[in-house]
């Protein structure tokens, strides 16, 4: 089990102000698997993104990764690069002052590693970019190419894990399909574990093995993507988002009449 997640609450705020946002939310992700976080917005899953990553501080229960507790202050280099993060907005994710080059040879700096022009041009490679993009600036690049930088970013150490949070939401629909695929990919290629958050059903079911739906802080159906495609949900919330993401479908003439 490469993500083991049991009992996990995360409150924020106290007293009459608290607001208890995750609720005692308990799930594994399996070496190589990609699992999927939906739900509306603040219904949880974001933060559970967050609290993983190390990213929010403050939460109980237990956080294991490839079978290694996590603490919740404080996070070893070790276990910083055996995961990385793909943020939603490409373009505010990455320093605008900085080269291409630039920002992915930092990682590497942080974390000791040598053969970083070797690195840099392997990873620009894998995710489909050439590699004079390295000396341009991301204001020089349009919104897909942006968001293959910081795929290429979380990808230059080497993880075991992407965490993904809502990594296509920002992008036009056209390109949406190309940085699902690439991720597809790249998971297949260097047997990756992924998870997934995002509002959209239709991305999540385009990647995910398994998706579970989140409502006011908790679970209330773990699925697969096969029963999402057939429609095989026993919860009525669930199919609810699933009916939604199917779009507007006309009222056939028969019907009309």
């Amino acid at each position: 089990m490469m993500i083991k997640v049991s009992g996990l609450n995360v409150t924020f705020g106290q007293g009459t102000k608290a607001n208890h946002v995750v609720r005692g939310v308990d799930f594994g992700i399996g070496t190589g698997e990609c699992f999927g976080l939906v739900g509306e917005s603040g219904c949880g899953k974001s933060t559970i993104l967050g609290a993983i990553a190390g990213r929010v501080k403050q939460w109980s229960g237990e956080i294991r990764i490839n079978g290694e507790a996590v603490q919740q202050s404080r996070r070893e280099l070790a276990q910083l690069r055996q995961q990385q993060i793909v943020f939603q907005d490409p373009f505010g994710s990455l320093h605008p002052r900085h080269t291409i080059g630039r920002v992915l040879s930092e990682p590497l700096e942080i974390h000791g590693i040598s053969d970083r022009d070797v690195r840099i041009a392997k990873v620009l490679d894998q995710v489909g970019l050439p590699q004079r993009f390295r000396f341009r600036y991301p204001h020089q690049l349009s919104g897909g190419q942006r968001q293959r930088v910081a795929i290429a970013r979380a990808l230059i150490l080497d993880p075991q894990i992407l965490l993904l949070d809502e990594p296509t939401s920002a992008l036009d629909v056209s390109i949406q399909a190309e940085i699902l695929n690439l991720l597809k990919d790249l998971r297949e290629e260097r047997g990756l574990t992924y998870l997934l958050v995002s509002h959209d059903m239709a991305v999540v079911t385009h990647l995910c093995d398994r998706i579970a739906v989140m409502q006011k802080g908790k679970f209330v159906e773990v699925t697969t993507r096969a029963a999402m495609i057939k429609g095989d949900l026993s919860h009525p919330y669930t199919r609810l988002l699933r009916d939604g993401s199917l779009g507007y479908r006309p009222v056939s003439s028969t019907a009309a009449e």
